[in-house]
């Protein structure tokens, strides 16, 4: 019971689309950035109120969901979605997808789900070729989706009630 106030590590996660991709390497990520959601504000000054405005919430705004990871030289689900949503030069429609990542324990066990749904890919980027350099070639891949969903996978034991 004490390990549910313990912090967990932030670097052990997963990847899925469409509740696939699993163990694959097409799931493996080093860094997952932007899962972040904020209101704006819009302030309202009333008449005759001269000490403040009021300052009302307005619509809710996402940040893109920015994955990076080594370049996966084998078939990529991920990697045929980038390429054929960003290589279609919007000819074709964008096939709105779901990506979860999943914070894990050190057993695996899933601790934290975001969701993201209606996800499409907008920016795919490959880190420089350097001759003078030795270092992974590694992708990044950006999403804007409609919205988040955060969910907490309770792992404390259940308890007999009433008893």
């Amino acid at each position: 019971m004490a390990d549910v106030f313990y912090p967990p590590v932030a670097f052990h996660f997963s990847i899925t689309l469409d509740g696939a991709l699993g163990n694959s390497p097409d799931a493996s990520f080093q860094e997952v950035s932007g899962i972040k959601v904020e209101f704006g504000t819009e302030d309202v000054v009333e008449g005759g109120q001269n000490q403040f405005a009021h300052r009302l919430p307005t619509q809710a705004k996402y940040a893109n969901l920015v994955l990076k990871r080594g370049v996966v030289v084998a078939a990529s689900p991920l990697a045929s979605w980038m390429s054929n949503t960003l290589g279609s030069q919007l000819t074709r429609p964008i096939r709105l997808r779901e990506l979860m990542v999943t914070l894990q324990n050190e057993q695996h066990d899933p601790l934290i789900n975001w969701r993201f749904v209606n996800a499409y890919p907008v920016r795919w980027e490959t880190s420089s070729l350097n001759a003078m350099e030795n270092a992974i070639l590694t992708e990044t891949m950006e999403f804007a989706y409609h919205y988040f969903e955060r969910a907490v996978i309770d792992r404390r034991p259940v308890t007999a009630v009433g008893r």
